[in-house]
């Protein structure tokens, strides 16, 4: 049995819908932040819970342009975790700031009660990660911002609809960034982003400056960049946006069947602790395990497309050697980054797909 990683094939088997909807695009000649941006804003916001959103070119840019318009710049520092993919440290570095990172609790999100130590009078903000589509300690961490006085931008990259106690991404923070990549849960067909904000404020500057700043074709009011959600996304997302309820409860679902399954296989596989009150919405299925290595051969030689997100913590990557960092500085991230492994779970998978999955990794642990 092949089990996939990615969905797309199946996600995207009937296309026909799509096509007319980017037909009738192509016809009206609105490419350029038209009417189905603006209606893909307002519905993204409404699924966030949030008052406003704003779309730009990608995840990376929903980070870089919000720290950027919240005032980080050059000579400051920001806060994160090398738990997490590149492009947040990325968002970091093209603000001309420098990124500090703070080691990852049992749940792969930043450790909150480690962040004060890593404060210092040059910081300016935080950047916490819903890695996985697991929330961090957002109430915890807007203390922490609070008393310090810093900015918040939340990287929800990998959390559409993730909640902690009902309340969404977002609600604790000056903003937070979102991407639209093929392999999210809620995707498009190429890269693109969106930012939440609560403020009207920043929500207008965003929409100016990744419009070059125009106010209109005639004016600028600020020095911008070219950062904006491509119409024909925006097009995609509209119609894709309605079924994210069904893909979310899917993975969940497939989420708790993983956990419930595999949990006898303790001490070998150590399922993460869920933390109450978090709607962990599973962008990735993540397991700590014992003979990583091994295991991901035997799986992918049986057709299980496991993977590992990822081998190498990012202060220990060439591109953060000027950073200073050294292995042992961040002991939580290193291990994981030596034990966990990524099982499918996306809302495809057939239950005969799952049973497979769970069958091949007792096998594995059996001999």
């Amino acid at each position: 049995m092949h089990v996939p990683f990615s969905y797309l094939d199946r996600q995207f088997a009937e296309v026909d819908n799509y096509l007319a909807d980017i037909r009738e695009l192509v016809l009206s000649g609105d490419f350029t932040l038209g009417k189905d941006v603006q209606a893909f804003e307002t519905a993204f916001a409404e699924l966030c819970g949030m008052p406003y959103a704003v779309g730009v070119g990608s995840g990376t840019d929903a980070l870089g342009l919000s720290l950027k318009m919240l005032g980080v710049g050059p000579g400051d520092e920001v806060i994160t975790t090398p738990m997490t993919f590149f492009a947040t440290v990325g968002a970091i570095v093209m603000t001309g700031a420098t990124p500090v990172f703070v080691d990852s609790e049992s749940g792969f999100v930043i450790d909150p009660e480690k962040i004060e130590a890593a404060i210092t009078p040059r910081t300016k903000a935080l950047l916490p990660v819903h890695y996985t589509g697991n929330l961090a300690n957002m109430p915890r961490i807007a203390e922490i911002a609070q008393k310090h006085g810093l900015k918040v931008v939340e990287d929800a990259c990998q959390s559409i609809a993730g909640q902690i106690d009902g309340l969404p991404a977002g609600t604790w923070s000056d903003a937070a960034g979102y991407s639209l990549h093929p392999l999210k849960n809620l995707n498009v067909w190429g890269d693109a982003g969106v930012i939440t904000t609560r403020s009207a404020e920043l929500a207008e500057t965003l929409r100016r400056y990744r419009n070059h700043g125009m106010i209109n074709r005639d004016q600028i009011a600020i020095w911008g960049v070219n950062s904006r959600l491509d119409s024909l996304q925006a097009v995609v997302g509209r119609r894709l946006i309605g079924d994210t309820a069904w893909i979310t409860e899917k993975r969940i679902s497939h989420a708790q069947f993983y956990d419930q399954a595999l949990a006898s296989l303790a001490p070998q596989v150590q399922i993460p602790p869920r933390r109450a009150g978090v709607r962990h919405v599973f962008h990735l299925y993540l397991l700590r395990v014992e003979r990583r290595d091994e295991l991901l051969a035997f799986l992918n030689q049986r057709g299980i497309e496991a993977k590992v997100h990822y081998p190498i913590p990012l202060h220990l990557q060439p591109a953060a050697a000027a950073l200073g960092y050294k292995a042992g500085d961040f002991p939580v991230c290193e291990a994981d980054c030596k034990q966990i492994i990524t099982l499918p779970a996306h809302q495809h998978l057939s239950q005969a797909e799952l049973d497979y999955t769970v069958e091949q990794i007792q096998t594995f642990y059996a001999c």
